[in-house]
């Protein structure tokens, strides 16, 4: 579900915390710092489907509340529920794997229910939902279609929920673009995600031996950087680019099946978007002057990192 890119950034997000820290990380602790990076990416997710889930059955409490005035209207009698009863709803909050990570995760705890309750008071007033309530039939491009709209149109597309998200979630400006298209893809098929494993174990062996890798082979990166830093010092350098660099030395070295002009490319992408503005220009220049000696020297030999 996560995708190589984004692993690359819990990298350098956990290599970051790890460089704050001012007494040595104790054994296992760099994985377990890993470990939480994706947790919270879970829990982000897990969130915003609990929300989407909130909004729609908030018919019923609508219904129930309007029906218990002490003089209640016509209108107040006559709430339609329909979508309380959407069966793609249903089958969000019957996925056992779901439940078990909102159990796990929490996420409970940070609901606003004021925002729920404003959300789903203008969602009775969109065009989309009255189309929706009056609707003959079940389709299921109709129930898909009403709960992408709340999301796409009253949540996500909103400042006051994209600032609520900030608010809870340190991750969201990384995580935003990502679990976004998680979103979209488990309302297309909700209980299609393992929500105990947001992580293929390929693609967690990575994290870790890319972890490591910078880690373990501190030294040795740093010999080969430090000759192309010219009149620049190392002390001066900043820390978020000395990671990526050393993290793409690494991957140059001992990660056999990523081609060079991959992981360059992702560095740079990856300076640019964390770093400074001239952090893209920088890293590509020392990773690919770095590149083009070991091709050089015939040194590209790429073994797989074992710690």
């Amino acid at each position: 579900m996560i995708s190589r890119r984004i692993i690359r950034v819990k990298v350098m997000q956990t290599l970051y915390a790890l460089d704050s820290f001012t007494q040595p990380s104790k054994p296992g602790e760099p994985v377990r710092l890993l470990q939480k990076q994706f947790d919270q990416t879970r829990q982000l997710l897990t969130y915003i489907l609990h929300f989407i889930t909130e909004v729609a059955r908030y018919a019923e409490t609508d219904a129930r509340n309007r029906a218990s005035k002490h003089l209640p209207s016509a209108a107040d009698l006559e709430v339609n529920t329909r979508i309380a009863g959407n069966q793609l709803l249903w089958k969000i909050l019957e996925d056992t794997s779901l439940k078990a990570a909102l159990e796990d995760d929490k996420v409970e705890r940070f609901l606003d229910k004021e925002l729920v309750r404003k959300t789903y008071l203008e969602l009775v007033t969109t065009p989309e939902y009255e189309l929706y309530i009056h609707a003959e039939s079940r389709e299921y491009k109709q129930e898909k279609a009403i709960l992408e709209f709340i999301y796409t149109n009253l949540l996500i597309g909103r400042e006051e929920f994209t600032s609520h998200l900030e608010e809870i979630f340190n991750n969201w400006d990384d995580d935003c673009e990502m679990v976004h298209q998680l979103v979209q893809q488990y309302l297309a098929k909700p209980g299609s995600f393992n929500f105990q494993q947001m992580v293929s174990p390929e693609k967690m062996d990575f994290a870790k031996s890319l972890l490591n890798a910078v880690l373990d082979k501190g030294d040795i990166t740093l010999e080969m950087i430090k000759p192309k830093l010219k009149n620049w010092d190392p002390e001066r350098i900043a820390t978020l680019d000395m990671i990526l660099m050393q993290m793409g030395v690494c991957e140059l070295l001992y990660f056999e099946t990523i081609p060079p002009k991959v992981t360059i490319n992702e560095y740079i992408d990856l300076a640019k978007e964390y770093s400074t503005p001239q952090s893209g220009q920088f890293v590509n220049g020392i990773l690919d002057n770095i590149h083009k000696d070991l091709v050089r020297d015939n040194k590209l030999h790429k073994v797989s990192f074992k710690k």
